[in-house]
C-alpha cells in the first residue's frame, strides 16, 4: 500500500510532472543542467532559486491558515526587514546585527498580527491588511524613501551564493521546510494547530492555548517572511520598499490552495504547499521561456492554476470514484444477468 505522507502529495507531484512536461515541450533544453564556474546552472537550478521567496512564503501561510487565518501583510514584512537589514548594513553595523535586526523586525510584524487576532478579536483578513497597507510606508520611511544599494560580500552570500554547486537561497527555503514539517509532525504542534483550526472554541474548553498558537503562527509566518525579505534583498543587494515583495502574499496563497490545503483551517501538509510554490515558479519560468509577451504573462499564469484547481477538486474525485463504481455496478449486474451457456453433452 502507498504510504499515506506520499498519497497526500502525489496529486502535486502529478501536477508538477505535468507542467515540467509541458514546459519541456516548448523548451526542450529545459531540463538540461550544466556546471559554469563550480555552479549548477539551468532552468531547474533557476526555479529552485527565484522560487525561495514563495516557497519560504507559503511555509509560514500554511501555518496560518491552517489555524483558520490569513495573512496579508507577508510581502509588505519582506519589503520592512530588506530595509532594516540594508540599512544596517550601509550604516556599518555589520552582518551579524543587520540579520538579527531584520528577522527581529519580521518576528515584531508577526506578533503585532497575532496580537490583533488572538488578542484584540479582529478578523485575520483586516488585522493583516493593516500592515499590509502601513507595512510600505514603514519600509519608505527606513529607506528614506530611496533604494538602498550595497556592496557587501556577506549578505549577498544569501541571495546569490552557493554551497557544493546549489544556490544558497534554494538550500534556505528547503531547509526551512524540512525543519518546520519536522517540528509539526514530530511534536504534537501540528496536531494541536490543526485543532485550533477546525474549532478554536472547543480546542480551548479541551485546554489548548489557542491564543498563544495563534500568535505563534503569525510569528512563524513573520519569520519566513523576513528570511523572503534578506534573501530578495541579497539577490538585488539593495533594498527596494516600493517593490520588495509586491503580490508575492498571493502567490504564497495560491501554493497553499494548490497544495491541497483548505482554506477553512484544519489539517495541513507542509510538503504540499512547497510542492504548490514549485509549480507556481515552474509556470512563471516557463511561460518566459516560451517567449510570450509580458502583458500575457499573467492571463496564461492564471489561466494554467485555474485548469490545475479544477483537476485537484475533491469535488472531481469524488464524482470520478462514484461514476467509476456505477460503471463497475453496472457491469457487475450485466455480467450477473447473461446466462451462462449450457454444456454440450457427449
Amino acid at each position: 500500500m502507498m504510504p499515506q505522507a506520499l498519497r497526500r502529495v502525489l496529486p502535486q507531484i502529478l501536477t508538477l510532472a505535468a507542467v515540467v512536461m509541458l514546459v519541456t515541450l516548448v523548451f526542450p533544453t529545459f531540463l538540461s543542467i550544466s556546471v559554469s564556474d563550480g555552479r549548477l546552472v539551468g532552468p531547474v537550478i533557476d526555479i529552485l532559486k527565484r522560487g525561495a521567496p514563495i516557497g519560504l512564503l507559503a511555509i509560514g501561510m500554511t501555518l496560518v491558515i491552517a489555524s483558520r487565518g490569513i495573512d496579508l501583510s507577508v510581502g509588505t514584512v519582506m519589503a520592512i526587514c530588506g530595509a532594516v537589514a540594508a540599512t544596517a548594513i550601509v550604516n556599518g553595523w555589520g552582518l551579524g546585527p543587520a540579520l538579527l535586526l531584520a528577522l527581529a523586525a519580521g518576528l515584531a510584524a508577526g506578533l503585532w498580527n497575532g496580537f490583533l487576532v488572538a488578542v484584540i478579536g479582529i478578523q485575520p483578513i483586516v488585522a493583516t491588511l493593516i500592515l499590509m497597507t502601513a507595512g510600505r510606508g514603514i519600509a519608505q520611511l527606513i529607506t528614506e524613501g530611496r533604494i538602498l544599494t550595497f556592496s557587501h560580500p556577506g549578505l549577498a552570500f544569501l541571495g546569490s551564493g552557493s554551497l557544493f554547486g546549489i544556490p544558497v537561497p534554494a538550500l534556505l527555503w528547503l531547509a526551512a521546510a524540512i525543519a518546520v514539517t519536522l517540528l509539526m509532525r514530530r511534536t504534537a504542534l501540528g496536531l494541536l494547530i490543526e485543532a485550533i483550526g477546525v474549532n478554536r472554541r472547543a480546542s480551548a474548553l479541551a485546554g489548548v492555548n489557542a491564543r498563544v498558537l495563534l500568535i505563534a503562527v503569525y510569528m512563524a509566518s513573520g519569520l519566513c517572511a523576513a528570511v523572503a525579505g534578506l534573501i530578495a534583498t541579497a539577490d538585488i543587494r539593495g533594498a527596494d520598499a516600493n517593490n520588495a515583495g509586491l503580490w508575492l502574499e498571493l502567490d504564497a496563497i495560491l501554493a497553499v490552495v494548490i497544495g491541497g490545503n483548505s482554506l477553512m483551517g484544519g489539517r495541513f501538509s507542509i510538503a504540499a504547499s512547497v510542492l504548490g510554490a514549485l509549480i507556481i515558479q515552474t509556470i512563471d519560468t516557463g511561460i518566459l521561456l516560451a517567449g510570450f509577451p509580458s502583458e500575457y504573462n499573467l492571463v496564461l499564469k492564471a489561466a494554467l492554476v485555474i485548469i490545475i484547481l479544477i483537476l485537484q477538486s475533491p469535488r472531481l474525485a469524488a464524482d470520478w470514484q462514484l461514476w467509476r463504481r456505477s460503471r463497475s455496478g453496472l457491469s457487475g449486474s450485466h455480467a450477473a444477468a447473461t446466462p451462462k451457456p449450457k454444456e454440450s453433452l457427449r
